[in-house]
């Protein structure tokens, strides 16, 4: 589980396809891959992936994930290249304040950036996102992009919209999307469950 309060933004250090395979290192600061261990859970742009291997390479960590068809095809991971940064969350400990909200890693769909609006001190970004997914997305609701917890500002005609403050431009890789640039989208768990409950009821 996460909390969708992105850590750090890790660069990719290396990308291998093979058959519907991706094979990634994220480079990132040491202190990331203090009691790491082989098998553990760190979201990637909001994608929960499993470690395979991480080891310190000078004053930097790379940290390994393999990352299967359908993964690739639910995110925005399949079009990662080097040099690009994602969002970087370790997974929750006990104990640990869950300054967002419950994520649990499992992107449901992407969304499409169509509109950038940013001044010195407020961004708002809107993004389009299939209509399938309209009845989970609520104004002032939560939702998670790219691996951050946000809140929904207003949702109309299958458009939601953001609003950033600058530390969280500066955090993750909002900052660098642009237009039709594709995010990653996981919806409120307990949202889905309370909608999906309530059209069960009317069958």
């Amino acid at each position: 589980m996460f909390t969708g309060i992105v850590q750090s933004q890790a660069e990719v250090y290396s990308v291998k396809y093979e058959n519907n395979f991706m094979h990634l290192i994220v480079e990132v600061m040491p202190e990331f891959i203090e009691n790491l261990t082989l098998g553990a859970s760190i979201a990637i742009n909001g994608v929960c992936l499993t470690v395979v291997k991480f080891e310190q390479v000078n004053n930097r960590a790379h940290i390994s994930f393999d990352i299967i068809d359908e993964t690739l095809a639910t995110s925005n991971l399949s079009k990662l290249n080097r040099q690009v940064f994602v969002n970087f969350e370790r997974s929750l400990k006990v104990g640990d304040e869950i300054g967002g909200h419950i994520v649990s890693g499992h992107v449901h769909t992407k969304a499409s950036l169509i509109e950038k609006n940013s001044t010195e001190t407020n961004c708002c970004m809107r993004f389009k996102i299939a209509e399938q997914w309209h009845k989970y997305v609520l104004s002032k609701g939560f939702i998670t992009v790219n691996g951050i917890s946000l809140t929904v500002g207003e949702f109309s005609e299958g458009v939601f919209a953001v609003h950033l403050i600058p530390e969280t431009l500066t955090r993750t890789n909002l900052a660098a999307l642009n237009i039709n640039d594709e995010v990653n989208i996981e919806l409120d768990q307990q949202t889905m469950t309370i909608v999906t409950t309530i059209e069960r009821m009317k069958l």
